[in-house]
């Protein structure tokens, strides 16, 4: 018994830093499966109690339960099984929510998996700004760090981005060498998410960080002439060309992308509750392509959303949306219930909440929901508030994974 006891003392910790290195390792997204494979296989060996964590997060496994199943309908109805195949491994994806809420657990745990998170993102975002440097300045050879795709490497640095800037607004950034690395990781971040020429993470940045300001501080909104000012008086020539791209119906990126918005809305039309099968858009766009789209194929439709809803039908869409309601509203809700930015776990909370705001309105531009890198770190964001546990007063905080 002693033995099997000090056995669990030690898995338990291990299991916890298997699974946060599995996030701070999307950089390669083949050591991120092995680690997250590492951290699942040393659950029965955890002893860990996780039965209240789990009734609180019932909603949330709920959710993830239905999306999963909406996931295998598709496939079963799929139009191609074989070209469908390739989309089985993100089942895998989601063990990373049952495995937080056995791992991290409580709100020292969360901050490590945070600032971890956090971390990763300032120093990939200084390795793209050497490459930025070094000549990676233009649309057509742009950052992207370790990441396969510069639209990956967006995605990953504004899902941290938002956690960042939560801790900023809440005012948790210590002064001086204690504090020094999160500013370093506030310039890395944002410094490469500029350079990167990525407008779908601009826009999410923007929302969500007026979101952000506006539920802190208001009045700080009169400051964004002065910011756009400087920001037109300082940016290089390109990135001010690439943002007045932005609401431009004649840029010809903007105009294939609503050429394939119609023509995903025709895919959807055509097979509305379970679509055409994961991985089908690739394969069948040419058949839906409208004559005067630019590109004769295409990888995604470039919104998260559309994309969900032609492969996988619009029972699909709506189970990916009550994925995420029930994460902001629990977020939410333990964010007011705790005086807001008052509370000790303020930042964390918000945190989650324009995190997932964020990558949602740039998914609205960009199938950044189909890059395996930023759904891991989405899938743990929308965990996050039940990691924490209740808010004080309301039942006796989940131990930390360290503490036995």
């Amino acid at each position: 018994m002693l033995c099997s006891r000090n056995l669990e003392r030690r898995i338990r910790p291990a299991g916890f830093w298997l699974y946060a290195a599995h996030l701070f390792a999307v950089v390669s997204i083949a050591l991120s499966n092995i680690l997250l494979g590492l951290s699942a296989l040393s659950v029965p060996w955890a002893g860990a109690s996780v039965g209240s964590a789990w009734r609180r997060a019932r909603p949330l496994l709920v959710a993830v339960a239905a999306y999963l199943c909406l996931f295998f309908l598709a496939y079963a109805y799929s139009l191609d099984h074989r070209a469908s195949a390739g989309a089985l491994s993100e089942p895998f994806n989601f063990l990373v929510i049952p495995l937080a809420l056995i791992f991290v657990r409580g709100e020292t745990a969360v901050r490590r998996v945070v600032d971890g998170i956090i971390v990763m993102a300032g120093l990939s975002g200084f390795y793209g700004l050497a490459q930025y440097a070094d000549g990676y300045d233009r649309l057509s050879h742009r950052i992207h760090a370790t990441f396969p795709h510069y639209m990956t490497f967006s995605g990953v640095l504004l899902v941290a981005d938002m956690l960042l800037l939560a801790q900023v607004a809440a005012g948790r950034l210590e002064r001086g060498w204690r504090g020094a690395w999160r500013w370093a990781a506030l310039v890395g971040i944002n410094g490469a998410l500029i350079c990167t020429f990525t407008r779908n993470a601009w826009v999410g940045l923007a929302v969500a960080g007026t979101l952000l300001v506006l539920l802190r501080a208001p009045r700080w909104l009169l400051a964004y002439p002065v910011i756009a000012i400087v920001f037109v008086l300082l940016a290089p020539r390109p990135i001010l060309h690439r943002v007045g791209s932005i609401a431009n119906p004649h840029d010809p990126s903007n105009w294939d992308r609503l050429c394939m918005a119609r023509s995903g809305l025709a895919m959807i039309e055509d097979h509305p509750l379970v679509g055409l099968g994961p991985n089908m858009v690739r394969h069948l766009y040419p058949q839906y392509r409208l004559p005067e789209a630019l590109r004769k194929e295409i990888p995604h439709l470039h919104d998260s959303f559309l994309q969900l809803a032609a492969e996988r039908g619009l029972l699909s869409l709506a189970g990916y949306v009550a994925l995420v309601l029930v994460s902001l509203a629990a977020a939410w809700r333990l964010w007011v219930r705790e005086g807001k930015f008052a509370g000790g776990r303020a930042d964390l909370l918000i945190g989650a909440v324009v995190a997932v705001v964020a990558i949602n309105v740039a998914g609205l531009f960009e199938n950044n929901w189909g890059d395996t890198e930023v759904q891991r770190l989405v899938l743990f964001v929308l965990a996050l508030p039940f990691c924490l546990g209740p808010a004080p007063g309301e039942g006796s905080q989940i131990s930390d994974p360290h503490r036995d």
